[in-house]
């Protein structure tokens, strides 16, 4: 609540909810593996490896691998 306070003592209310859907467009996005071309799309579930769909690349855990060739999460790039 005290954060909702500070936002608002600084930007209108109608402006807030805005806010929420940028980040959330922001977020989401594909990613290409840079090693063997696989791309992971958070439109998709990927439940072999315990990904449920809108998971954007951000909130993936640090240790993830990508599912094909196994290099790591930093191997990847934003794909256009």
């Amino acid at each position: 609540m005290l954060v909702a306070y500070w936002f608002s003592s600084y930007l209108p209310l109608s402006r807030l909810g805005s806010l929420e859907s940028d980040a959330i467009i922001t977020q989401a996005g594909k990613y290409q593996c840079g090693s063997c071309g696989y791309v992971y799309d958070p439109e998709k579930d990927d439940p072999d490896n315990s990904v449920a769909p809108g998971t954007a690349f951000e909130n993936l855990p640090d240790d993830r691998c990508c599912p094909n060739c196994g290099v790591s999460k930093n191997m990847f790039e934003k794909a256009d």
